[in-house]
């Protein structure tokens, strides 16, 4: 299996062509294409675009999400 990572421009009418390198060979293929990010990413429901995001902030090397850390000894 090969990775390659590229950024593309979609124009208008969303049609996408790859230059592979020579050292993939000609025959069937299977190929994964993942759209992340972009002009309309973001939430679809307007009232979700004025929650704050935090995408910038790193979290703590020390922060634990286990049950035990996160709840009392009762479990909740």
């Amino acid at each position: 299996m090969k990775t390659i990572a590229t950024t593309a421009v979609i124009g208008p009418d969303r049609v996408l062509t790859v230059q592979l390198p020579p050292d993939v060979p000609p025959g069937a293929h299977e190929v994964v294409v993942v759209v992340n990010g972009g002009p309309s990413a973001g939430p679809q429901d307007p009232s979700l675009a004025n929650w704050p995001r935090h995408d910038d902030v790193a979290w703590p090397a020390d922060l634990s999400l286990r049950r035990e850390d996160l709840y009392g000894d009762d479990g909740r």
